[in-house]
């Protein structure tokens, strides 16, 4: 089978998620891809911009099967602007994120135009597939409340038939594991996340300060992307606890950025914004002692039936309730843990089982069959 894969915004999750879809995939693939800037330029203007492409293509030749696309495409305007066959072929939308639920600092700066693409692309969309269990529960109860907003004329039908044609498929990974290694005083704690507020970064440095004040030790790596604006807590914090940094910002390879999680003990979250969370997985496949906050997409990470709604399990080692206390107080006895190493061994290896499921080997496989299923329904 010969897939068309179109990434409008080719960089960061987006483009290790196709890249390695494609790595591990028995099928063959086409990808056209804009870079990763200006992301509302490319919501409008992809369509027309992959059309042109898909045009000369298709008069040279080239046939495909299925189109498969990221949520950054007006999947409507797609189909609209294809001739022939090529606008008739099956297609696949895929949910990275969206921009309904995505955390904005004030709700009036949402722009609901690209809202309602993200909904016309699903209603143009043959199946509409989700990076995790919590993004599909999240947007599909938020268009209707959108719809509901609509003065007139609010196509809510179409909701159930969206719900039909959604389904979960997560991202892969593909991680060697740590050689095995003592584990040794002081706790080697990694944050690995953009630098943008719904990272929520203050949460992380005050449970580090409040550790301080019990007279814990630890080492600290900060690492992850950064933008022309950096939240202040970031420069505080190198000042604050610098004489603990050992890695601190954005890691020029993935060799380094590799380095940096099979260097830490434990890894932490924050996030006030997550629909999947591909860094906790990553770090945990590398042999981080996981502590995430117990919401968004993390419980179904470690357990792929639980749902943030659920009752927290206050005797989980992975999650913290959320604040700034609890998470401090998981630091504190992953600190103590230390000196237990067959009780860390065993955790570590609990946590790295509960994510073998996201190796690439098993999502390419499973979404190679996702894919067969689309074609072999009929085209339209």
């Amino acid at each position: 089978m010969n897939i068309l894969a179109l990434e409008p915004f080719y960089g960061g999750s987006h483009r290790a998620f196709i890249d390695g879809w494609m790595a591990h995939s028995r099928h063959a693939f086409s990808l056209l891809t804009l870079p990763d800037s200006h992301w509302k330029w490319r919501m409008r203007h992809a369509a027309v911009a992959f059309a042109e492409s898909i045009q000369r293509r298709a008069a040279q030749g080239e046939t495909w099967d299925l189109i498969w696309a990221s949520d950054m495409l007006n999947l409507a305007e797609l189909r609209g602007l294809l001739p022939g066959a090529a606008g008739r072929l099956p297609a696949i939308l895929y949910f990275h994120e969206n921009q309904l639920t995505y955390p904005v600092r004030e709700q009036r700066q949402r722009d609901l135009h690209f809202a309602f693409t993200n909904f016309i692309s699903c209603s143009a969309a043959d199946a509409i597939w989700f990076n995790s269990r919590f993004h599909l529960t999240e947007l599909l109860p938020a268009f209707d409340r959108l719809l509901a907003a609509m003065p007139d004329r609010q196509p809510r039908h179409l909701l159930s038939s969206m719900e039909a044609r959604a389904s979960v498929q997560s991202p892969g990974v593909d991680i060697a594991r740590r050689a095995e290694q003592d584990r040794g005083e002081p706790l080697r704690i990694v944050w690995a996340a953009r630098w943008e507020h719904d990272k929520n970064a203050a949460d992380f440095f005050a449970a580090l300060e409040l550790l301080e004040r019990r007279g814990r030790d630890f080492r600290l790596a900060v690492v992850g992307e950064q933008f022309r604006e950096t939240p202040p807590e970031f420069a505080a914090a190198r000042r604050r606890f610098a004489g603990r940094i050992d890695y601190w910002g954005f890691q020029a390879t993935r060799a380094d950025y590799l380095r940096v999680l099979h260097w830490a003990d434990c890894f932490v979250s924050t996030a006030r914004h997550e629909f999947f969370g591909i860094t906790a997985v990553e770090a945990i496949a590398a042999g981080c002692l996981p502590l995430l906050p117990w919401r968004l997409a993390y419980p179904e990470l470690l357990d792929a039936a639980c749902q943030a709604d659920a009752p927290f399990p206050a005797d989980s080692p992975f999650f913290y309730q959320g604040s700034v206390a609890d998470l401090a107080d998981k630091l504190d006895s992953a600190i103590r843990l230390l000196d237990n190493a067959g009780t860390w061994i065993q955790r570590i290896r609990t946590a790295q089982s509960a994510v073998q499921r996201f190796h690439w080997r098993q999502r390419a496989t499973a979404m190679d069959e996702a894919a067969e299923q689309v074609v072999d329904s009929g085209v339209r």
